[in-house]
C-alpha cells in the first residue's frame, strides 16, 4: 500500500475505519503529506469510533500540505456534525485507491496491531486483496459516494456509466440507509447454498444469525465440507464468549471449527468450492449486516482460489480443531456465560 502511494501520479483516496495514533498511522499520514506536497490530490475518510484515539491535530501535516481529511460520525457532542442517531452507523471499510487504477480492500487497518512483532506490533493475521483496472474504479466510486454522503467536496465522481468488470471480479458494498442493505449477505448465502464440495470461512467475529447458520447446516447435509476458522483468543472478550456459544452448536452438528492460535485472527475471508473467494471488511455479525459501511471483493477464479486456499490451509496448521471433549472440558460458568452471550449476539 505504501509502494502504491509512492507511485501515485494524480490522486490517492483512502477510506479507513481505524487509523492509529501510532507509528503506523503516522507513517501513512506522512507519506500522504509528502505526495500532497508533490501535487497529488489526497482524500482521507476515517471513522470517529474506529479511530477514537485520533486527535484532529494528528492530520495537520497532511492538511497543511493540501490534503483533504474528513471524519465519519464524530462522537464529540460539541462538533457540528455530531448526530446521536447516527452513532451506530459506522464506516467500517478499509479501502485505498491510487489513480483510479490500483485498489486495495480487506480487513487490515492502519494501526500498530498489524505490525510484525519484531517491529513492536502484535502480528495480527489479516487479508487484503489488490485489484487493478475496473474493480479499483468501483472501489473509488464507493469512496466518492461516502464523501458526497458527508456533504463534503471530495474526489470528483466519474460520470455515471456501467463499469464493465471482468466476469470473475465483483465489488460488493453495504450502504447506510433506513433499511439494512442486504447485498453482501445475500451473496454470501447464495454462494453457500450453491456450494458443491467445500466452504472455508475465516472470521474474527463469527456471530451470524439463524439464516446464515442454517445455510451452513444445509451445505453440510448435502455432503459439503464446511470449515470455520475463528480466533483462539479474540481482541474483544465478550465477542469471544458469544462465539463459543455459536460454534459449539456447529461442532455438535459435525461442522469443522478451528481456533487460530498463532496471533489474533482478523481476516474476513471465504473460499467456496476452491475457486469462489471473498475478501473484505464485512464481519459475520449483526453490525456488519445492519449498520456498517462495508466493502468486499469477490473473485471467481480457480488459480486465485488455490492461492487463497493454500493460505487458509497454512492458517489451519496454526490452529486447533474444537471437538466435543474440548467443549465439555470448559468450566460450567464459562459455558453458561457463552450461552447467554450468544443469545444477545445481535447487539455485539
Amino acid at each position: 500500500m505504501l509502494d502504491a502511494i509512492e507511485r501515485a501520479r494524480q490522486e490517492i483516496v483512502l477510506e479507513m475505519y481505524w487509523i492509529g495514533a501510532d507509528v503506523v498511522g503516522a507513517r501513512f499520514r506522512d507519506r500522504l503529506a509528502m505526495r500532497a506536497r508533490d501535487g497529488v490530490a489526497v482524500f482521507v475518510i476515517y471513522d470517529g469510533i474506529g479511530s477514537l484515539g485520533l486527535f484532529r491535530s494528528f492530520w495537520k501535516p497532511l492538511t497543511r500540505a493540501g490534503g483533504h481529511v474528513i471524519e465519519n460520525g464524530p462522537v464529540a457532542p460539541w462538533r457540528r456534525s455530531f448526530r446521536v442517531t447516527r452513532l451506530p452507523f459506522r464506516d467500517h471499510r478499509k479501502i485505498l485507491v491510487v489513480d483510479g487504477e490500483v485498489g486495495f480492500c480487506g480487513g487490515l487497518n492502519l494501526a500498530r496491531p498489524w505490525l510484525p512483532r519484531e517491529e513492536g506490533g502484535a502480528n495480527w493475521r489479516d487479508d487484503v486483496i489488490e485489484v487493478h483496472g475496473p474493480a479499483s474504479r468501483e472501489l473509488r466510486a464507493l469512496a466518492c459516494e461516502s464523501w458526497h454522503r458527508l456533504g463534503q467536496d471530495g474526489p470528483r465522481a466519474e460520470p455515471e456509466q456501467r463499469t464493465e468488470l471482468a466476469p470473475r471480479v465483483r465489488v460488493l458494498a453495504n450502504r447506510i440507509s433506513a433499511r439494512p442493505n442486504r447485498l453482501i449477505r445475500r451473496s454470501y448465502l447464495l454462494a453457500i447454498r450453491r456450494a458443491r464440495s467445500s466452504v472455508d470461512i475465516a472470521s474474527p467475529y463469527f456471530l451470524p444469525g439463524p439464516l446464515f447458520l442454517n445455510a451452513l447446516r444445509g451445505a453440510r447435509k448435502r455432503g459439503v465440507r464446511v470449515r470455520v476458522l475463528v480466533p483462539g483468543k479474540s481482541d474483544v472478550r465478550l465477542v469471544s464468549l458469544a462465539m463459543l456459544g455459536v460454534v459449539d452448536k456447529l461442532v455438535r452438528e459435525d461442522i469443522e471449527v478451528y481456533a487460530y492460535r498463532r496471533s489474533i485472527l482478523h481476516a474476513k475471508t471465504a473460499i467456496l468450492d476452491g475457486r469462489f473467494v471473498v475478501i473484505g471488511s464485512h464481519n459475520l455479525d449483526a453490525f456488519s449486516w445492519r449498520f456498517d459501511l462495508e466493502a468486499n471483493v469477490v473473485v471467481d477464479d480457480e488459480a486465485f482460489g488455490a492461492e487463497v486456499g493454500a493460505s487458509f490451509e497454512e492458517d489451519l496448521a496454526h490452529a486447533s480443531r474444537l471437538d466435543l471433549d474440548a467443549i465439555g472440558a470448559r468450566p460450567g460458568p464459562t459455558r453458561v456465560l457463552a450461552w447467554m452471550a450468544a443469545r444477545f449476539r445481535a447487539f455485539l
